[in-house]
């Protein structure tokens, strides 16, 4: 298994136990404590601890990284804004050229026909193509409105919930490349209003598939 592969897998059982709370908030994440209870190296442990502090599932605590859990009100909050910023987005961005649409299109057609089949050969740059392509949509919307102050506020709202990818909510996977396809059928259309409330709509489906999720990982149901 890859190096990238071995960091992917990491990265996704810390999580779990984050939000099962077999790590509790509070405690420390150790590259050696972690590696020898998942069995790896101190390398891909090393790297999905990176990426957790990336995502804001830890902070810094003098010497040590500290976990926090992300709570359903947290989500909540991102997605109210992610919900505001990119419907503004996306029914500004009708004044991108065809051929930004085409090519964005053609990467998630493409994408969809590879699909997130887990323990699939080269599932993990698979993974890695999926979030590629995930964020290159999102970027040229949120680029299209030429506010740099508000790409930078959704590249940074994205990357607090990027931990739960299609391995965390793998029904998202297809339902949200058909709304991304949508939305762009809109923008061809020089439909602004339509490509918004498709975008709000989608961002929704992301939350709630998100918060369920949670819902899971803690026990909690509603």
């Amino acid at each position: 298994m890859s190096p990238l592969s071995l960091a992917r897998q990491a990265h996704a059982r810390i999580i779990e136990m984050i939000f099962s709370g077999a790590i509790a908030p509070g405690d420390a994440l150790q590259e050696a404590k972690l590696g020898d209870l998942l069995e790896m190296s101190r390398t891909p442990v090393r790297e999905a601890i990176k990426r957790i502090e990336a995502e804001g599932l830890a902070a810094r605590d003098g010497r040590f990284l500290r976990v926090r859990r992300l709570s359903r009100a947290e989500v909540e909050e991102i997605f109210f804004l992610r919900g505001a910023l990119e419907s503004y987005s996306a029914g500004a961005a009708t004044s991108l050229p065809g051929p930004a649409l085409d090519a964005i299109e053609a990467r998630i057609r493409a994408l969809m026909d590879t699909g997130p089949e887990a323990d699939s050969p080269g599932e993990e740059e698979e993974g890695e193509e999926h979030w590629r392509v995930d964020n290159a949509f999102h970027r040229l919307l949120a680029g299209a409105t030429g506010n740099a102050t508000l790409l930078r506020t959704v590249d940074d709202l994205r990357l607090r919930t990027c931990m739960f990818d299609h391995t965390q909510v793998p029904e998202r996977f297809r339902r949200g490349c058909e709304e991304h396809l949508a939305i762009l059928d809109a923008l061809r259309a020089a439909d602004g209003p339509a490509a918004a409330r498709l975008m709000a709509a989608h961002v929704a489906g992301a939350r709630d598939a998100i918060l369920a999720r949670i819902d899971t990982l803690t026990g909690q149901t509603r």
